[in-house]
């Protein structure tokens, strides 16, 4: 059977260039604590991705401190703070706040102490995209970064979240960008590395992917990639539009990420649309990858006031780099397909 992968916002796939830099690196045996040759020569492609990531980003003159993911550099960034923060927020950011800040039904969250704040930049299940105000405190930037052209120095925030796999790096890397004497209290402690904030040794292969993908990422921002994605999304939904009387299309006509298309149709459940398109050939999700799998109403659009019925007949369709038109419309064809089938079966 021929797959189609639909699902780039949960993982997308690794860049030959971020392949090719972590193969490089696994010839590199020294520790980048120690001062000697090897050392020297690991701790020199550490920061060749550093400089990398800072350009690509737009972080020139910030800091880059390394983690295993968003996850973690969630607990780094927000643990003990008690910031304010929405529902909209990725588990990981909703582990440490307080959600106590209101969300409009075009899933807009209005933030009055910016300082003592969190807001993601991009929300990984609708796409809708928000205005990060002057002197945020946290942003999660995770789907936001490699998609849209923004860079971290003008984006308002004094910290942002990022992953290397949401945009062709390796899982199992990611970082906190800081703006420069910014005060981070390390959560994992020992040896002292990455400037006191995160002690363990490197992941020098995953750092290495995660500086190339960084590069590649930028590069197709520059080349127009990601509007030719915007374009296949939007052919995709407005053909879904035309025959699916019956669904919701979330974020329709707000600012979305690119690639993102968010459909509940009632009745007819995300879990079941995920597996029906599973075995048609159709990677796409009922949500959030770190929250598939679990039975229960998307707090995402319930903050948006969206009934539990309904959040719960939600599909995410996220398209990549390597999303071709044919590939959508022939998604088009089947879902529409299945659910012309399923309401047959529910009349």
């Amino acid at each position: 059977m021929r797959r189609t992968y639909l699902d780039h916002n949960a993982t997308t796939s690794l860049r030959p260039e971020a392949r090719a830099a972590m193969i490089e690196a696994m010839d590199a045996c020294g520790n980048p604590s120690s001062v000697h040759a090897e050392g020297r020569a690991a701790k020199s492609i550490i920061e060749k991705a550093r400089g990398q990531i800072a350009a690509a980003f737009g972080a020139d003159g910030a800091d880059i401190v390394f983690t295993s993911g968003s996850t973690e550099g969630a607990s780094l960034a927000l643990a003990g703070r008690n910031l304010h923060g929405s529902p909209l927020e990725h588990d990981a950011v909703r582990s440490w706040i307080r959600e106590d800040l209101p969300v409009s039904e075009t899933g807009a969250v209005t933030i009055e102490a910016p300082e003592q704040s969190t807001l993601q930049f991009a929300n990984s299940e609708t796409g809708i995209l928000q205005d990060i105000p002057q002197g945020l405190a946290v942003t999660d930037a995770t789907q936001a970064f490699g998609k849209l052209p923004i860079a971290f120095n003008w984006l308002g925030a004094t910290m942002a979240l990022i992953s290397a796999h949401k945009f062709g790096g390796p899982k199992g890397i990611g970082a906190v960008i800081l703006k420069r004497g910014t005060d981070l209290k390390a959560q994992i402690t020992g040896g002292g590395q990455e400037m006191g904030r995160r002690s363990g040794t490197e992941n020098v292969i995953g750092i290495a992917g995660f500086g190339a993908a960084a590069e590649a990422a930028a590069r197709d921002l520059n080349n127009g990639v990601w509007e030719e994605i915007s374009q296949f999304r939007n052919i995709l939904e407005n053909t879904l539009v035309d025959s699916a009387r019956q669904s919701i299309f979330i974020g329709k006509d707000i600012r979305r990420l690119p690639n993102t298309l968010c459909i509940a149709t009632p009745g007819w459940k995300g879990e079941t649309q995920v597996m029906q398109m599973d075995l048609a050939g159709f990677a796409i999700s009922a949500g959030s990858a770190c929250s598939s799998g679990k039975v229960r109403a998307s707090t995402v659009l319930t903050a948006m006031g969206y009934s539990p019925e309904v959040a719960q007949c939600a599909i995410r369709v996220s398209l990549g780099p390597d999303t071709t038109e044919e590939q959508v419309m022939r998604f088009a064809q089947v879902w529409l397909d299945k659910q012309k089938k399923h309401h047959a079966r529910s009349a």
